[in-house]
């Protein structure tokens, strides 16, 4: 029977659990009351509740998203992607190319700003050799998670278990302890992504021609037509047909405010608010040559700058986004961002609803208008990633170079152990500043202080359920299924265990409630906790079956046009290959007595 402290922390844990998954309140803010908690039920003592916000874990990981940042500011990636362009003749070969690279920058830096530098090459790669965005994306995603494995600052979990076997042994993992077993699940995820793509949907009705099949649309907008255009008593059938019916009217909005969905025969008067549904492209040459005013296009930053200083970008809404969940009337962009939204797209779902009324979702591809000079930095305070190529607003050629010579410079010191993992990170990060690579307040912004509120909140938490014996409680548990099973299947029950977690909540909340307890099962059955730890590590990074469990699988949600039920496709295999071939080389690496 668990003892009261044990019974505390585990109604916590559970209590967290659940908010996490019901997921209306945010997971930093739920890590905050989960450390509340435990001080109110004194399973974690006065005096340590605040010893996670020191931990060197949320140093190295704050250091290395500044670092990430840092190498995205290199054009070097998207040339030679551009460079081997013309050399990949089919989509299998496009697939290989564009999976190995991303999988390959994420074993040098955090998954998510790998996948980030590469996705708008690929999208540019895409359209210019008419390939479905979907065929590539979801295999990119994937390469980044399983790159994240082959070194300790791919992925938060390789982090965490670290500490927890310094708190075990003295001696936390170094920063390539992981890299044998990580190249091998990397090798054979790569030889399957290289053939399994063609799982994926990238042939769904409306998303056969080659420019569907690379537009993250059709985008909803709306457009006033004026009293002096030609289209002034024409038919909305007409109206169509001027854009050779590449363009939709969904609604008429007229007469103070009503909403009408229209027939092909209506007439369309001078002042009527259209609701148009399109591709981007038929979209600006309607607008052009029916004289339509794009509604918010002459508003804001439109109005008060010259045209040269406004721009028009498409961008990603991630998950975390500020916008998500709110509607346009209620956020007030142009006010309090100086940001005209011209248009939506979102995939799976047809939007009818005024544009205003609309309420943002992560994976959401906007349009939006503003000022060219302060574009990247707003797109950066909403939680927004812009599609287009980071290289076109590089300056000096000189920083194409630097931050990767500055993340060469930092693997080397590590790997020779001149310099710990922590310091050596951290002096990167601040010398990325020094050296210009970023601005201060780019290197801020790079820093997911949610991401590092949790991790602070949940390493005492985390320490509790050691402290409290309850970790070796739920061992205990495990130890009597795992008994019927010989002590490589003990490592794979872990490694399930963890994978089966990880959608559901964040992979870092996921490695801290399961690396002490499967630490303490290796204990239990007379094992190395290392192949244990080293399981938990590989369970919470490999998340293939949502697009919410991580943000590399959020992030291609809505460039792809990928649908919730599209993941498990592909990614129901993957787990399995993943958890045979990693099971058996953490046997063959790590041994296990």
């Amino acid at each position: 029977m668990p003892t009261i402290p044990q019974s505390l922390v585990f109604a916590i844990l559970l209590a967290m659990v659940a908010l996490f998954i019901w997921d209306r309140i945010r997971y930093d803010l739920v890590a905050l009351l989960g450390l509340v908690a435990a001080m109110l039920a004194g399973v974690v003592p006065l005096d340590q509740a605040f010893n996670g916000f020191s931990d060197d874990v949320v140093i190295i990981i704050a250091s290395a998203l500044v670092l990430s940042a840092a190498v995205g500011k290199s054009g070097l990636i998207g040339r030679g992607i551009r460079y081997l362009g013309p050399h990949m003749q089919s989509t299998g070969a496009r697939v290989i190319v564009l999976t190995a690279g991303v999988t390959l920058l994420s074993t040098l830096m955090k998954n998510i700003g790998a996948l980030a530098i590469f996705l708008p090459v690929a999208l540019e790669l895409a359209r210019r050799s008419k390939t479905p965005p979907s065929a590539l994306l979801m295999p990119m995603a994937f390469g980044s998670l399983v790159g994240g494995l082959v070194t300790l600052v791919g992925t938060s979990p390789n982090i965490l278990v670290a500490r927890v076997r310094a708190d075990l042994t003295g001696t936390p993992f170094g920063m390539f302890d992981f890299t044998p077993v990580g190249l091998g699940v990397s090798a054979v995820a790569l030889a399957f992504l290289a053939v399994g793509w063609r799982l994926l949907p990238f042939d769904r009705t409306g998303a056969t021609t080659a420019a569907n099949a690379f537009e993250v649309h059709p985008y909803l907008s709306e457009a006033r037509l004026p009293a002096d255009t030609p289209m002034v008593g024409k038919t909305v059938t007409e109206f169509e047909a001027l854009a050779e019916g590449d363009v939709e009217v969904v609604a008429i909005v007229r007469e103070g405010g009503h909403r009408y969905v229209p027939a092909g025969h209506w007439t369309i008067f001078a002042n009527d608010l259209l609701v148009l549904r399109s591709n981007p492209h038929p979209l600006q040459e309607i607008v052009a040559e029916a004289h339509l005013e794009l509604l918010g296009a002459d508003k804001g930053p439109a109005k008060e700058l010259s045209p040269e200083q406004i721009t028009v970008t498409e961008a990603v809404v991630m998950a975390g986004s500020t916008l998500v969940g709110s509607s346009l009337e209620r956020l007030r962009l142009r006010d309090t961002h100086g940001l005209n939204v011209l248009a939506i797209a979102r995939r799976g779902q047809t939007i009818e609803t005024r544009l205003r009324e609309i309420r943002f979702r992560a994976g959401d591809v906007l349009a939006l208008q503003g000022a060219a000079e302060t574009m990247p930095d707003t797109l950066r305070e909403l939680g927004c990633l812009p599609l287009v190529d980071r290289a076109t607003r590089l300056g000096e050629p000189r920083r194409d170079y630097l931050p990767l010579i500055l993340l060469a410079v930092v693997m080397a010191l590590v790997a020779t152990k001149l310099v710990p993992v922590t310091a050596a990170f951290f002096g990167a990060a601040v010398l990325a500043v020094l050296l210009g690579i970023l601005t201060l307040r780019e290197a801020y912004e790079a820093i997911d202080l949610p991401i590092l509120v949790l991790l602070a909140c949940l390493i005492p938490i985390s320490d509790a359920v050691a402290s409290t014996g309850g970790a070796e409680l739920i061992a205990g548990g495990l130890a009597t299924a795992a008994g019927m099973l010989p002590p490589i299947g003990a490592v794979a029950l872990v490694m399930a265990a963890a994978m089966g977690l990880t959608p559901f909540l964040n992979n870092a909340a996921t490695a801290l409630i399961m690396a002490p307890i499967a630490a303490s099962l290796a204990t239990k059955l007379g094992l190395n906790p290392d192949p244990f730890l080293m399981a938990v590590a590989i369970g919470c990074a490999c998340d293939f079956l949502t697009p919410i469990g991580h943000q590399c699988n959020t992030l291609v949600l809505g460039p792809g046009g990928y649908r919730f039920g599209d993941y498990w496709r592909l990614g129901l295999p993957l787990s399995v290959i993943v958890l045979v071939v990693a099971t058996g080389l953490l046997s063959v690496f790590w041994p296990l007595t």
